[in-house]
């Protein structure tokens, strides 16, 4: 015989049972509610006709969530571990911005952390295989992640000389009127965004500026390159791991390649059998 607290465990952290399903599809439900409110609130010709109507059902909602927080911490087996989870953060960091409104004006606004609880809709739907893929591509951006700040780190020194390049070519007087502001263009430049708010004026700028541009286009495919290598190296681990063994290419040594093979894919030779 399940006790009280042991069934509402299985309704809140559950979605094997309707009532579980149920009560999670509702959560959605209040956070996309909740998120929709603070939306409209920041758009000033509906907010002066319907502030209080939002401003009594968003602490209504922060109560619900509220009072979810407690059943979870409640009914958690291992509290400490809830707490500190990354969902356990996330449903204290999203009723948190309500009550500290009360203190601080705006802080309000930090209330859109709720969105994040979407996540679950994962869960819900039991759409898993997705969060699996995810997985694998937050893997193969942390093994790429050296590559990316070396790229990174490359970026910021070509944004610095070419920026201090244009502050002395363009001067203050074509609005190039400090070096920050000046890097501040080459990585607008560089990043291919091109806001347009600064622009040279010489001919010796305009160049200069052609080349940053033309490099911007051949940078973007960096970062990318880099964790495509990495997702297909992960690809290849798991077809190893999952039954078929890697063999080694006797010409130029590659092993990214499972064992029915029958060609290098990087040299193209015959594999040796």
């Amino acid at each position: 015989m399940q006790s009280t607290k042991q069934k509402l465990h299985r309704i809140i952290f559950g979605v094997d049972t309707p009532a579980g399903r149920g009560f999670d599809i509702a959560l959605l439900i209040l956070i996309v509610a909740s998120i929709t409110i603070l939306m409209l609130e920041s758009v000033s010709e509906i907010n002066r006709e319907w502030a209080a109507f939002f401003y009594r059902l968003d602490w209504i909602i922060t109560g619900l969530f509220t009072i979810e927080y407690g059943l979870r911490l409640w009914t958690s087996e291992k509290k400490t571990q809830y707490i500190f989870s990354f969902f356990g953060m996330i449903d204290l960091l999203s009723i948190l911005p309500t009550y500290l409104s009360i203190f601080f004006v705006g802080s309000h606004a930090l209330a859109i952390i709720r969105v994040l609880r979407l996540l679950r809709v994962f869960r819900v739907l039991k759409l898993v295989q997705f969060m699996g893929e995810a997985s694998k591509l937050g893997e193969a951006v942390k093994s790429s992640s050296k590559k990316i700040i070396v790229f990174l780190f490359f970026v910021v020194i070509v944004s610095v000389f070419v920026g201090t390049l244009m502050y002395i070519i363009e001067g203050r007087e074509h609005g190039f009127t400090s070096i920050p502001r000046s890097i501040y263009w080459a990585i607008v430049t560089l990043s291919t965004v091109g806001y347009g708010d600064i622009a040279p004026q010489t001919t010796l700028g305009q160049f200069l500026a052609t080349i940053l541009m033309v490099t911007g286009y051949g940078l973007i495919a960096v970062p990318t390159g880099l964790v495509t290598v990495e997702l297909a190296k992960g690809s290849a681990n798991a077809l190893n791991t999952s039954g078929h063994t890697s063999r080694q290419c006797q010409h130029c040594g590659n092993t990214d390649h499972i064992k029915k093979a029958k060609y290098c894919c990087v040299c193209g030779n015959e594999l040796e059998k």
